[in-house]
């Protein structure tokens, strides 16, 4: 376990007694000078059948959990694990500052590129002042000025999706939250530079899809993407919030799911117990699958980039007009 657990899942309260019992017996062994070698490998042993029992059988519900999970990297922990000299760029030259969504430029592998992405905090402070990872307008018009900046540049963007949703305020509403959200998407559709798009926690609604309309679009195994929370669903449907597994369940949001359906391109395979069990090994890994895709991209003149993603998206809604 490379990081430290703070939030217990309800399904995962076996594991965690397990883990506690590792590090206890890792502490006396610092501190007292014990040795309980043996005992130790017959936990993380045990320790591994319980994940994998586990992970390799989670509902819906429990992925949207896990997705949520507290612990799990974030997209600042991407950017600094994977974009060197990165530059934060703020404001969107017309209102304020929307800290939910942080963005700049940056070195990926050798390649300048410009990034972006919801961020939720980890903590109360940050949390705060991110504001959940929910966007206002402004948020949105800064995503759109960093587009224009790499079309200008003719730099590659990467986006890192993970927000419940945009923010369902008042003030959010008066300053235009559905035209921002539905100007974020067309200036997605008509990028010229290659666009990646990864789902790396909670892929909530528009507030995700306004920066997810991609050329390729990744998604963690445990990630979910759907257009409503579960809970949302359920108040909506049952008016009941008893009522989210049945919810999670019917809005197909799983990357397995999204994966058959065509509207994602690839799952990126979480270490065992989830990304949130092991950062260094998640985002290397995503930067390599990014890496890969960001290959066969920019092999691909500019118009045809826009044009491969125009019919992407295009393609999918004539698929489920037809199947409803």
């Amino acid at each position: 376990m490379s990081d430290s657990i703070t939030a217990t899942l309800d399904f995962e309260k076996s594991i965690t007694e397990v883990e506690e019992r590792i590090k206890n017996l890792q502490q006396l062994e610092v501190s007292d000078g014990l040795k309980f070698d043996n005992e130790i490998t017959r936990l993380q042993a045990k320790l591994d059948r319980l994940l994998k029992a586990t992970y390799t059988k989670l509902t819906p519900w429990q992925k949207t959990q896990v997705a949520r999970h507290a612990n799990r990297p974030h997209t600042i922990d991407y950017i600094r694990g994977l974009i060197g000299d990165f530059e934060l760029l703020s404001g969107d030259r017309t209102f304020a500052d929307d800290e939910a969504i942080i963005g700049g430029i940056g070195n990926f592998r050798g390649q300048s590129v410009v990034v972006m992405g919801q961020e939720k905090g980890h903590d109360l402070e940050t949390r705060m002042k991110h504001n959940f990872g929910m966007a206002k307008p402004e948020g949105y018009r800064k995503a759109q000025r960093l587009m224009d900046l790499a079309d200008k540049f003719n730099l590659p963007v990467l986006a890192f999706v993970d927000t419940s949703g945009a923010f369902p305020g008042v003030d959010a509403e008066e300053r235009g939250q559905a035209q921002a959200i539905a100007s974020c998407i067309e200036r997605c559709i008509n990028l010229k530079v290659p666009f990646i798009s990864t789902i790396i926690g909670e892929g909530g609604s528009g507030g995700a899809i306004a920066i997810a309309t991609a050329n390729r679009i990744l998604m963690l195994e445990h990630a979910v993407y759907s257009v409503i929370s579960p809970e949302g669903c359920a108040s909506i449907l049952w008016r009941s919030p008893d009522k989210v597994k049945e919810a999670s369940e019917a809005l197909c949001l799983t990357a397995q799911d999204l994966r058959k359906f065509g509207i994602i391109d690839e799952i990126i395979a979480e270490p065992l117990g989830g990304a949130h069990r092991n950062h260094t090994e998640i985002i290397e890994r995503t930067g390599d699958v990014i890496a890969r895709h960001l290959k066969e991209l920019s092999a691909i003149n500019s118009d045809e980039l826009k044009k491969k993603r125009n019919e992407k998206f295009m393609k999918m809604g004539r698929k489920f007009a037809k199947s409803e």
